[in-house]
């Protein structure tokens, strides 16, 4: 199996925490023979690598030549090193130019007096750029509006003489199944932003931020800001303003399934303050009140309460495959078409965001398998390691973002995963993120690495993420 990336496949013996995944591929000038003992010294240098279990694979791209190994054969838990296998199968299974659809659906159009008669239906498409996200996307462009896609719904609805809707509002986000988990996320990632929930209908990456600062005086309740500016969660606000030189000390908690957010703790007067970036319990609920105020804004009337519509597990006979997907009927009001997909893998690996990933792994699953789930999915990541040369055994995937702390795969994996992309026609589609030619890696050319000059003596750093070396190809004269 050693010829498509995997050996062996036994588990290391070191824990995951401690593990370091190391998985290059680039073409290295003069002196290559001392490629490896300059890699052995500066592991055996350093006392933190010491402690770390590595697995490091190095192949020369233009000779296809093994110019270093160690452990390559064996499980390391990959962490967001996953989404380089899910953004790969996304770009090569569906395309860089595929797009998502976002809907406003009633059961009838609006009568001669502009009402509607039944509740109007926001249906999620699976688009992950329902935010104020400027795409395309650069690190440190400032966000505009997180609302700005609902506004512009509800401005098409009343566009088309809507003036009420009498049977209230329907977030549904049907179009994928209702899985906002995947197995081996622990209990508490729900509560974070890296942890959000997936769902076909995502707004603002599915979180809200709580802006924390002081209040006027010692002793007062902190001020605690709302963004977007709608209220979703009960909020206990124990915060105290404390005087300045004080020590800032915030901490947030929400029980899994909760709809109370407890803040406790202290901070200094004159502070700059803190903001905490919480996971949306509901998205398709938090979309439909987003949507009623949307609509209510631009005089609409709406009638009726707001709820979500979901596609559950138990509602399909089989969650990797199914004879056509899923169309939501109903009379269109409103649509949004999104970017093209390459814009969002800019998004999904530059930032190495959650949600988009997992997102992605359903896209591909329901049009490619016709089920929006995340077993599809991840079925169809198998068939694609397969065509990328890479033994299926190699690799064990719970989920397309790397969160999961089941997910295991090799170094060798990593390598023949980016050996096939270097040489795939859809290298070319992505000049930006990490599917550019000889950068295949998450970060892109506005990433810091980019910025730092190859030294002229050839040096070899080795800088773990959270334990875990992110694999990526370097190009001639790049840093290690």
């Amino acid at each position: 199996m050693k010829n498509r990336g995997c050996g062996s496949g036994r588990r290391p013996l070191g824990t995951p925490a401690r593990a370091a995944l190391a998985a290059l591929a680039f073409s290295w000038g003069a002196g290559a023979a001392s490629l490896p003992q300059e890699i052995d010294k500066a592991l055996a240098s350093s006392p933190a690598a010491q402690t770390a279990y590595w697995g490091i694979q190095i192949i020369d791209l233009a000779s296809g030549k093994t110019l270093y190994e160690r452990n390559q054969d064996r499980f390391f838990v990959p962490a967001s090193n996953t989404k380089l296998f899910t953004t790969a199968m996304a770009l090569t299974h569906l395309g860089a130019d595929f797009t998502f659809r976002t809907r406003v659906l009633a059961d009838a159009a609006p009568d001669p007096e502009g009402r509607i008669r039944g509740p109007l239906v926001l249906a999620g498409g699976g688009d992950p750029n329902l935010s104020g996200r400027v795409l395309p996307y650069r690190m440190g462009t400032p966000a505009g509006n997180p609302l700005a896609a609902i506004e512009d719904l509800a401005g098409q609805v009343a566009a088309r003489g809507v003036k009420r809707v009498e049977g209230g509002i329907i977030g549904d986000d049907a179009w994928y199944v209702w899985q906002p988990y995947a197995e081996g996320w622990s209990i508490d990632d729900p509560q974070y932003d890296y942890g959000a929930p997936v769902s076909a209908l995502t707004i603002n990456d599915n979180t809200l931020a709580l802006a924390v600062s002081p209040g006027e005086r010692p002793g007062a309740p902190a001020n605690v800001e709302l963004s977007p500016p709608l209220e979703y969660y009960s909020i206990d606000n124990r915060i105290r303003t404390v005087p300045p030189g004080s020590g800032r000390n915030i901490h947030f908690d929400r029980d899994p399934g909760g709809m109370q957010v407890r803040l406790w703790g202290s901070i200094p007067l004159r502070d700059r303050g803190e903001t905490l970036l919480l996971a949306i319990e509901d998205p398709a609920l938090y979309a439909a009140r987003a949507f009623r105020q949307a609509l209510e804004d631009r005089g609409i009337v709406v009638g009726g309460g707001v709820s979500s519509r979901h596609l559950l597990p138990n509602e399909l006979p089989d969650l990797t495959a199914a004879p056509s997907a899923p169309e939501p009927a109903g009379f269109e009001l409103a649509r949004l078409v999104s970017a093209p997909l390459l814009e969002d893998l800019r998004v999904t690996d530059k930032v190495s965001q959650n949600l988009h990933a997992e997102l992605a792994l359903r896209a591909v699953g329901l049009f490619r398998r016709h089920v929006g789930s995340r077993e599809a999915g991840l079925a169809e990541l198998q068939d694609f390691l397969a065509e990328a040369g890479i033994d299926p055994e190699c690799c064990n995937f719970n989920d397309g973002s790397g969160l999961a702390r089941l997910n295991l795969v090799t170094p060798a994996a990593v390598v023949q995963l980016l050996r096939y992309m270097y040489a795939s026609p859809a290298r070319d589609k992505g000049r930006d993120p990490q599917h550019a030619a000889g950068r295949w890696r998450r970060g892109g050319p506005d990433s810091r690495q980019d910025r730092n000059p190859f030294p002229r003596e050839r040096a070899l750093r080795v800088r773990p993420e959270n334990g875990r070396k992110l694999g990526r190809f370097l190009g001639p004269g790049e840093q290690l």
